[in-house]
């Protein structure tokens, strides 16, 4: 076969395997390795696919493939031109032939290929004789890097006891190498250290378990994984890493006591809750897994209990029950310690608790008294006379030497002493007779000391319960206001009385009502029925006194005589409690209507004083209407600045004619005034107040005033007279009251209506005594 054949056939299996072949071409130096495969493109080119084998080269120009030209006849007049990545510092062309050099080495981790193109040109008319082409150079990789573990050092975690072939973790080591060319990539794993409790899967670095291993005995463990590029052949790198596997706790032990008998103590007079001891069973176990509950078993449990302290895992023994001594001296339960949380895989194992036996020892102490009752209730009449029997308390000595006992009451400082005790035996008697109304129970604190130890008391509470005796008679419950009309007819209901009783009646009270025995025949008046009596004369008796004898149900009866008063009033049919009333309160001071008509027209006079008065100190604070032709008087004027009578300084001024009853009056002498306004009164029931007769009265009494020099100034008359045509009655002045009632006539009073029928019989019937 010539060479062209040969380069046809190359380029027909290159179209239908575009891999390249490969060929080793022996040389003097043997570092190259290069592969022959020819490739047309277009037209005339002809190439090897170019490969530089990295950190090999030790020539300064090492031969790496040639470029060629069909159209190169090796005369010299072809040029060949190289253009790309390296071109003319990395790579090198024979301008003539078109072989091709590196001339430094290559990292195929840097970079793993160029790029580049190449011309051909005719040296005489540098023009191109083939178009422009790319190509590639590959850099071949060798195993120049070592294996590396990022991620480590590595930390996994593994239940102990966990079953031979569990997956612990999985390493992973990196290679910077072609892992697509040769083995420089391929890793193999190994175990360096850590047989004979794990293994590790060559290939994947996977950790496995070799062997069950228990936390208890040890819980760490340091295992070391090597990997090796090349599979592990000679000459390969390697790298280690450290995996730390810690073994995780799961409950496989029960707890276990510490001891087999615990001894304790506690003192009779220990209060409920009070710690006696504490019981500790370990377990080898962690965390919740160390986690238990104690219980106290047996009959024991209601004297004494158990709990767990969550921190520590001790069992704390508490006293549920108050010890005696004198009654029991010694306790022997059992406690129990019990996994709070169990794993059922674990369960065959057996039961994941322990007992122990816990002896406890009661102390004896010195107690105080105790009574045979916290409360004790008793009774005793009220009206007992002193000294009588209410009760006994008993109290005795718990301890074995049984001291004596002494009793007191606990007497407060505010409270009177009812009660004394027996010191020696305990009995509670009166110190004086008892009253139920007054209170009905009686609360006592009796004390128990113990003679040889005083400092040993105790108290119990005595409830006294005074029980009832029929010692009170029932009374009126209020005092009754009974009113009756002087013409009220027989068997007229003027009164419903009632009654109350401060004693307690079991079967409620019923009380009897009766008219005492010495009003009976006397009396206008029955409880029931007063026998067809009837009518009243008001001006014979105006009150009556009714004795009301009332009887209860108790055993034995009580009686007792209630007064009722019953009260006449000036009625036909129905009774004005109001005017009655007032009648009363009159009839009780002794005046008649015409007398407190009088009272009040003293008073009345006294007011109008006191206005007057208040009325001149007020014009003196007043400017004097002269006063702005005070300036223009060459006189000795002196200004007062009193207020009128009463002051402390009378010098300035002669105040004693505001202080004198009676004016007497020189200019004129007064009239008689009783008997003009007892004749004016008369008149002015028929005429007005225009009449010409009140016109000269007033004006009579005005020039009487005005020509006293002895009259105070700013003084004021006041007038009563005609009040209007409304009334009957006319006027009610008591200017005329001054007048004895001997020269009055008051007959006319009966003219006056219905409303002063009362009046006209009271003063008609003092003017025909009086007469």
């Amino acid at each position: 076969m010539n060479f062209s054949a040969f380069l046809r056939l190359m380029v027909i299996l290159v179209q239908l395997w575009p891999c390249s072949l490969s060929l080793q071409n022996s040389s003097a130096q043997n570092t190259v390795q290069s592969f022959t495969a020819v490739r047309r493109v277009k037209r005339g080119w002809l190439w090897e696919p170019l490969f530089v084998t990295e950190e090999q080269n030790s020539l300064d120009h090492l031969y790496i493939g040639q470029l060629k030209s069909d159209l190169d006849k090796q005369d010299g007049n072809l040029k060949y031109i190289l253009i790309g990545e390296g071109a003319g510092n990395i790579f090198y062309i024979n301008e003539y032939n078109g072989k091709i050099y590196v001339t430094q080495k290559l990292d195929r981790e840097k970079k793993p290929f160029y790029t580049l193109r190449a011309q051909a040109i005719n040296r005489s008319t540098q023009l191109p004789v083939e178009p422009e082409s790319e190509f590639i150079i590959k850099v071949r990789d060798v195993n120049d890097n070592a294996p590396q573990f990022l991620n480590g050092p590595y930390v996994a975690s593994v239940p102990e006891m966990s079953p031979e072939g569990t997956s612990v973790t999985q390493v992973t080591a990196t290679d910077a190498d072609d892992p697509s060319y040769g083995n420089s990539a391929r890793l193999l794993y190994s175990l360096v250290q850590g047989q004979p409790y794990f293994s590790v899967e060559p290939k994947t670095g996977v950790i496995r378990m070799a062997s069950q291993m228990d936390r208890e005995t040890k819980d760490q463990y340091l295992v070391i994984i090597q990997a090796k590029d090349m599979v592990g052949q000679p000459g390969a790198f390697s790298a280690t890493a450290t995996v730390t596997i810690n073994l995780s706790d799961i409950n496989d032990n029960p707890p276990k006591f510490q001891q087999r008998l615990y001894y304790m103590s506690v003192s009779e007079e220990a209060p409920v809750g009070t710690t006696v001891g504490k019981v500790f069973a370990e377990d080898s176990d962690i965390g919740d897994n160390a986690a238990m509950d104690y219980f106290i078993e047996g009959d024991n449990s209601d004297v004494f209990d158990i709990i767990t302290n969550n921190e520590t895992q001790e069992g704390i023994i508490l006293l549920k029950k108050r010890v005696d001594y004198e009654s029991k001296r010694r306790y022997s339960i059992q406690a129990k310690a019990v996994n709070r949380y169990i794993d059922e895989q674990f369960l065959k194992e057996g039961p994941f608790e322990d007992t122990t036996i816990v002896k406890i020892n009661v102390e004896d102490a010195d107690e105080p008294p105790v009574f045979t009752s916290e409360n004790y209730v008793m009774e005793t009449a009220e009206g007992e006379m002193s000294g009588s029997l209410v009760g006994v308390v008993t109290a005795r000595d718990p301890d074995y030497d049984d001291s004596p006992v002494r009793y007191s009451i606990v007497h407060s400082t505010h409270l009177k002493r009812l009660f004394s005790i027996n010191e020696h035996n305990g009995t509670i008697i009166t110190t004086e007779p008892l009253d139920r109304e007054i209170a009905s129970w009686h609360n006592i604190t009796v004390t128990a000391t113990e003679t040889r130890n005083p400092e040993k008391i105790s108290e119990a509470n005595v409830y006294v319960q005074v029980l009832d005796v029929n010692d009170n008679a029932p009374e009126f419950p209020k005092n009754y206001e009974t009113f009756v009309c002087e013409n009220a007819i027989s068997g007229q209901l003027i009164q419903s009385i009632s009654a109350v009783d401060r004693d307690d009646s079991a079967e409620g009270h019923h009380f009897y009502f009766s008219m005492a025995q010495e009003a009976t025949n006397s009396s206008h008046f029955t409880v029931k029925d007063n026998q067809g009596k009837s009518g009243f004369r008001r001006k014979e008796q105006f009150f009556f006194y009714l004795p009301i004898l009332i009887q209860d149900n108790g055993t034995p009866p009580l009686t007792s005589t209630n007064t009722l008063t019953v009260t006449v009033c000036d009625c036909d049919t129905e009774v004005n409690t109001f005017y009655c009333r007032y009648e009363a309160f009159m009839y009780s001071l002794g005046l008649s209507t015409e007398a407190l008509v009088a009272v009040l027209a003293c008073i009345l006079i006294f007011l109008v004083f006191f206005l007057a008065i208040v009325t001149i100190r007020q014009q003196k604070k007043k400017k004097p209407p002269f006063s702005e032709k005070m300036e223009e008087f060459r006189e000795n004027i002196v200004s007062y600045d009193d207020e009128g009578g009463g002051e402390e300084d009378t010098e300035a001024f002669d105040i004693s004619a505001l202080r004198t009853r009676t004016v007497m009056r020189t200019h004129k002498p007064r009239k008689k005034v009783a008997s003009e306004i007892q004749s004016l009164y008369r008149q002015s029931l028929q005429v007005g107040p225009d009449s010409a007769i009140f016109r000269q009265f007033i004006s009579e009494k005005l020039e009487e005033a005005n020509t006293d020099p002895r009259v105070p100034p700013y003084d004021s008359l006041q007038t009563y007279a005609f009040e209007g045509t409304g009334s009957l009655a006319g006027s009610l002045s008591s200017l005329g009251s001054n007048t004895s009632d001997m020269d009055q006539s008051y007959d006319y009073l009966a003219d006056w209506g219905p409303h002063f029928k009362q009046l006209a019989g009271m003063y008609t019937s003092h003017r025909s005594v009086a007469d």
